[in-house]
């Protein structure tokens, strides 16, 4: 066994290793556009990317698995952040392999109703933004997105830590903003 002072580094270094080396989309890329089955609050809808564009700036986050403990604290981190995102003119999206079904509970209960959360049971999203683990391709990994109302790529934060998953997206949402509305 480890000595308890290398446990932690050896464990993020073997999280690490499922990560991929760089997000597909980089910074200027074009989002690609989709459609998929989403909830709302437990309501199910198919949500569009196009649609929630034409809005303005949308968060788009993959997370690994519905009501897994990492997965729930980021959920419920977003949900506590909507205001401000809203207040900046962003909607949020959650992105996972889950089963719609699966999704419209933990967008109810995770989600507290104030988000959207979307099933990619094809991974056909998760593979276009590179948001697969390697290691475990039936997941997707923990990466962010900021896009742009023009459809590209402003930011990406990438971490299977949740803890600054939100930060990252609300600071990158309000540098989109003009200067006369920070």
């Amino acid at each position: 066994m480890a000595p308890k002072f290398l446990v932690i580094p050896l464990m993020m270094l073997a999280f690490g290793a499922s990560q991929p080396a760089a997000a597909a989309l980089d910074i200027g890329e074009s989002a690609p556009r989709f459609n998929a089955p989403a909830a709302l609050d437990g309501k199910p809808f198919t949500y569009s990317l196009g649609d929630a564009l034409q809005k303005g700036p949308v968060v788009l986050y993959f997370f690994p698995a519905a009501f897994s403990t990492g997965c729930s604290m980021e959920a419920h981190a977003f949900a506590e952040a909507m205001e401000d995102f809203k207040a900046a003119g962003a909607t949020v999206i959650g992105v996972s392999t889950d089963d719609p079904e699966t999704l419209a509970k933990f967008s109810s209960q995770a989600c507290q109703g104030k988000f959207p959360v979307a099933s990619d049971q094809t991974r056909t999203i998760s593979k276009s933004f590179d948001a697969l683990m390697q290691t475990r391709p039936e997941y997707a990994n923990r990466i962010s997105y900021v896009i742009a109302p023009n459809g590209a790529v402003a930011f990406y934060y990438q971490s299977l830590n949740p803890a600054k998953h939100v930060e990252k997206m609300l600071a990158a949402v309000k540098d989109l903003q003009p200067a006369a509305k920070k």
